[in-house]
């Protein structure tokens, strides 16, 4: 007979008291513990992203300019190396299996089948850097495209066939970007503002109702992630956690990190349940089990 606990666990950030009921083989929720160990990736370390196999992917495996895969804890190798010139920073599944990277120094959105192969899925030089991507269902693309040093950031669409159009202008640093499960709404933060914002997205993709979804009042914002139920996880650079945010813009959650700068997340696991998030300063992989499973989990 398996044997049951019940766990008291004080969710801060104004959060009241949770009691959780769990097996005693599944861990602990919202309690972070090491992945990958400090030093495997360079403090580049970004973009995670898990495929349909539940292989983890992460950029900057050993030195910039290649990607690593992650099959288990300190279980890691170097998948591939981008072509010269390359560095990458989101990575993003389509429902085939291709990968998409965000190659910020090539102003690239690179495409890679699952046996390797990579090509220039989309090129615009307007771009200040492509950043963190997301993916709607259809295969949209969308990437944030942030100026650090005005302090200023746009938003790009990626269309199936590569086709590149400028969505939004003159917002802040835009950084971490992500799509509800329903494909409506198209979240964006701003790292340097400490602002998230929503957007409507119609069939075609485009945004419109641009509309504030949550303010912080210190620390800088980096990479986001929806869950099944809509709620969105943000990584909080500096600030050593990731919040929770339900879809109508309340804080859930606050999960303690053992890192400080924490860049971006990514959903994966047997069940999907279980989050992962790339910690710059330390060049690791910090992860937790959530609630609910990632959206991308239910996509593919």
């Amino acid at each position: 007979m398996q044997k049951f606990f019940w766990v008291m666990l004080t969710l801060l950030g104004g959060c009241q008291n949770s009691t959780v009921h769990f097996n005693e083989n599944n861990p602990v929720i919202f309690q972070a513990m090491d992945w990958v160990a400090d030093g495997t990736f360079t403090e580049g370390v970004e973009g995670p992203a898990v495929d349909s196999h539940g292989a983890l992917y992460a950029v900057n495996y050993g030195q910039q300019g290649t990607i690593g895969v992650v099959q288990g804890k300190n279980n890691t190798k170097l998948w591939l190396t981008l072509p010269e010139g390359s560095v990458g920073n989101g990575i993003r599944f389509n429902q085939h299996g291709d990968m998409f990277v965000a190659d910020y120094t090539g102003h690239n959105i690179l495409k890679i089948t699952p046996q390797g192969a990579v090509s220039v899925h989309a090129h615009e030089p307007l771009m200040n850097q492509p950043n963190d991507i997301a993916i709607r269902d259809d295969g949209m693309i969308y990437a944030s495209d942030p100026n650090w040093s005005s302090g200023r950031g746009q938003i790009w669409r990626i269309a199936t066939d590569g086709t590149v159009s400028l969505l939004q202008a003159e917002m802040g640093t835009s950084n971490g970007i992500e799509v509800s499960p329903d494909n409506l709404t198209l979240y964006v933060n701003e790292s340097k503002q400490q602002k998230i914002w929503a957007f409507t997205l119609n069939e075609q993709g485009d945004v419109s109702d641009k509309r504030l979804f949550y303010q912080f009042t210190k620390h800088g914002l980096d990479g986001m992630r929806t869950d099944s139920q809509g709620n969105l996880y943000v990584a909080r650079y500096g600030a050593g956690e990731v919040v929770v945010l339900s879809p109508s813009g309340s804080l859930l959650h606050t999960v303690r990190l053992k890192g400080k700068y924490p860049t971006n997340i990514a959903f994966g696991g047997v069940q999907g349940t279980q989050v992962f998030v790339t910690m710059q300063k330390r060049g690791a992989i910090e992860s937790f089990y959530s609630e609910y499973a990632g959206r991308a989990h239910a996509l593919h």
